[in-house]
């Protein structure tokens, strides 16, 4: 199995990210949001800063085409157009400096970023204008990834029972994910080393989301996003020290 492992990642961690993309995946088939961000956090400890963002953007355009696929009759397609067009001007402005950003910015930038997420408070004009929300969570996903968050906040305003919710916004991820991996590709990020340990963690996501779709609905939602708050905090934290410790 070493073999088949890109470089600079050990079996035993290789195993635990096959884990955690099963688990973040039936979190989010469940619970609408929350796997990205969480998967974003393990793997920025594990995985190398260069390789963060593109590896975590095919595993999530995969993880989010299985649950568009299985939930497609729910996708509210009129929702897709204006999106793509914004998600396409974003990647476009973000994949002209994102390349040249040291490691260690990297690890700051997604620590305060996860910090934001759990902190903050989205800005309310993300829900009512579908070409600014496709533009601005596009440009931050070539930053920081895991810009779930920022969709979601347009498809909550739309007010869509929780079916349509979780399709609709899986359908606007895949399209985000899909351009974002594009660019890094046409940047020139090496995907063919990582190429089979990201069908591994897409096998075990699609796993993950078929579980958390028969489980939609029954979930209670009590408790879990304090859980989860404190979890992104904590590895935020995390990676706050390991990029200031770099820096000094």
């Amino acid at each position: 199995m070493i073999d088949l492992l890109p470089p600079d990642l050990s079996q035993a961690h290789a195993i635990f990210l096959l884990a955690v993309s099963f688990a973040t995946s039936l979190m989010t088939a469940a619970l609408g949001i929350g796997g990205g961000a969480i998967f974003l956090a393990v793997a920025a400890v594990i995985l190398p800063p260069v390789a963060l963002i593109p590896v975590h953007g095919v595993v999530q355009l995969g993880s989010n085409a299985v649950r568009a696929t299985m939930f497609r009759s729910h996708i509210l397609r009129s929702a897709l157009p204006a999106f793509t067009i914004g998600a396409l001007i974003g990647v476009a402005i973000g994949g002209s400096v994102a390349v040249s950003l040291p490691p260690a910015t990297v690890q700051i930038g997604i620590g305060l970023f996860l910090l934001w997420v759990v902190l903050g408070k989205t800005p309310a004009w993300i829900g009512k204008w579908p070409i600014g929300a496709g533009a601005f969570s596009s440009f931050l996903t070539m930053f920081f990834g895991a810009t779930g968050p920022f969709v979601a906040a347009y498809v909550k305003a739309m007010q869509l029972d929780r079916h349509t919710h979780v399709a609709t916004h899986a359908a606007l991820m895949t399209v985000q994910h899909g351009l974002k991996v594009a660019m890094f590709a046409a940047l020139g990020f090496g995907f063919a080393p990582w190429a089979l340990f990201i069908a591994g963690l897409i096998i075990c996501g699609a796993a993950g989301t078929w579980v958390g779709k028969h489980v939609l609905g029954r979930m209670s939602d009590h408790g879990f996003h304090k859980v989860l708050n404190v979890l992104l905090i904590l590895i935020a934290l995390r990676l706050l020290w390991g990029g200031i410790s770099t820096f000094l």
